[in-house]
């Protein structure tokens, strides 16, 4: 079966673009590089993460520069797809493409910033959720050459 084709457009949007939605945005630049847009905002603009910076460092993706934005400030509201992580996040998707020839998706992902135990404990937290971003992404949007499950 022939994978549909990449949308043009991808906005992953959370709570805070300071964890969740950066880790996807970070993902799907490196796994489909310039093939296509992606953005990455909040409802509102929270502080970067500095255990997300650790953790997507690992898989080698440098997010040190990320500087978290809220949905005022996309240039552009033209997406194909919209993904939401979080549920305010997805109330502020649908208002946003109201009216819009545009695909919004709900990906409920955990907040791993809400663990509260050792640092170590609270690493494997945000592994997990950046692994299970990875593994959504590369199932919803395989890069070229590789055959959906």
């Amino acid at each position: 079966m022939e994978p549909a084709p990449l949308p043009s457009a991808v906005l992953f949007c959370c709570t805070l673009n300071a964890l969740r939605s950066p880790m996807a945005e970070g993902i799907m630049k490196r796994l489909h590089g310039t093939r296509l847009y992606v953005q990455s905002v909040g409802v509102r603009a929270g502080e970067t993460d500095p255990l997300m910076v650790q953790v997507m460092d690992e898989i080698g993706i440098d997010l040190s520069r990320h500087c978290p934005r809220d949905f005022r400030a996309l240039e552009d509201e033209s997406f194909d797809v919209v993904i939401s992580l979080s549920p305010e996040a997805q109330h502020k998707a649908v208002d946003l493409t109201r009216g819009n020839a545009c695909e919004v998706e709900y990906w409920p992902t955990f907040d791993p910033s809400l663990v509260e135990a050792s640092r170590e404990v609270r690493l494997d937290s945000y592994r997990a959720v950046r692994d299970e971003l990875q593994r959504r992404i590369l199932k919803r949007f395989p890069p070229p050459g590789l055959a959906r499950e």
